[in-house]
């Protein structure tokens, strides 16, 4: 299926260009593969170039998402990338073969014949293997936090050089963060509203993560298993930086506590004990158990209330749809989460009483959570 017309696709000779100049030998396309995303391509390339038979290009989005433009997120894809090879020497995510001097087109190591990893949890279940992967991806995404913290000076300067914002709210909120607010207003209109003491708890939660301190470092802004691709020999690597910013590293362990938008449950303890021990190589502040647990309980508690503002949605859904199973799921793991770092009590009081509620109400969720086996699809 061709893209959509408001995608501008490169023409070829657009990409020989570019990527003659980077590696200094006449480059040929040999053809243009669509993939997934319209914006996103495989160009094959003819042999004796210095490069791999095939670069990914990315192009320009229809359009930007959370607080950013379709520029901006390519601008910060563009730093990103270079911060992290070129800044932290590190081998975590693509190499960045060429660029245009606007980020419009971003030509990319393939990383084929590596897979998303969440797609793999959802064809095989929760295997050993795969509990092994995600344990690689948690360390990942700590080493990527452990190598960028207090260095987010330098990545801003590759950031106003490329000519995008260096806003630090709009990395906090980027891309969902900030919906929390929404998500407060809409359980008080279902007839869930938080107690004084439970919005205390949460506005903690929202300072902690909007006051990093020690814990401020780079993010991709989507830490999802979708983002992290794998392969049979291992090696894997961290993709789509267009959200990235500096903001509070726990905010990429959440996917290990409480279930993203793609599944019923998560595994957890040994996933976030991986990032933990990566983190601290830099950053002592994370082997402090109450620091960590109060930062990750925060994360934890503030993507779940930002998915809240689902809940007059997944109301109006027929009885077995597993958003509605997932909703209470996500309050019940949130809980478990500060109960395990025994923090935000009033907050935790509020996500049991939430649950308790939707399974009277929704009486097809009415089945316990915590049996639900670790990424289960949610059929949308």
């Amino acid at each position: 299926m061709p893209p959509p017309l408001d995608v501008a696709v490169p023409a070829s000779a657009e990409i020989e260009a570019l990527l003659t100049a980077s590696v200094g030998v006449p480059t040929t396309v040999e053809r243009i593969e669509p993939l997934h995303h319209p914006w996103v391509l495989r160009a094959h390339l003819a042999e004796a170039t210095g490069l791999p038979g095939t670069v990914i290009v990315k192009c320009l989005r229809p359009e930007g998402y959370g607080l950013r433009s379709a520029a901006e997120l390519a601008r910060c894809e563009h730093a990103a990338l270079a911060f992290i090879a070129d800044d932290l020497r590190l081998d975590l995510a693509p190499g960045l073969r060429a660029a245009t001097p606007d980020s419009r087109l971003l030509v990319l190591e393939d990383l084929y014949p590596r897979t998303e990893l969440a797609g793999l949890l959802h064809r095989d279940g929760h295997t050993p293997a795969l509990d092994a992967e995600l344990t690689a991806f948690a360390s990942s995404m700590g080493e990527l936090a452990a190598a960028s913290a207090g260095r987010g000076a330098l990545f801003n300067a590759r950031r106003t050089a490329l000519g995008t914002s260096t806003d630090r709210l709009g990395d906090w909120e980027h891309a969902h963060t900030g919906l929390w607010r929404i998500g407060l207003v809409r359980a008080a209109a279902f007839g869930v509203p938080l107690s004084a003491a439970a919005e205390r708890d949460l506005e903690a939660a929202v300072t902690e993560l909007a006051d990093p301190g020690p814990f401020l470092a780079l993010t991709n802004g989507d830490s999802e298993s979708h983002n992290f691709l794998t392969g049979p020999g291992g090696g894997g690597k961290l993709i789509d930086f267009e959200g990235a910013g500096f903001r509070h590293a726990l905010t990429s362990a959440t996917g290990f506590t409480v279930p993203g938008p793609d599944w019923l449950g998560v595994s957890g303890p040994a996933q976030v004990e991986a990032f933990r021990r990566a983190l601290a190589r830099t950053v002592p502040e994370a082997e402090d158990d109450h620091r960590f647990g109060f930062g990750l309980a925060a994360a934890a508690m503030v993507w779940v209330m930002m998915r809240t503002g689902r809940l007059k949605t997944l109301d109006t859904r027929s009885p077995g749809n597993s958003s509605r199973i997932q909703m209470v799921a996500l309050l019940e793991s949130g809980a478990r989460t500060a109960e395990a770092h025994r923090v935000l009590p009033h907050l935790t009081a509020w996500c049991r009483s939430t649950a308790d509620l939707l399974r009277r109400r929704w009486p097809d969720t009415d089945v316990d959570s915590a049996a639900v086996a670790p990424y289960t699809w949610r059929e949308r």
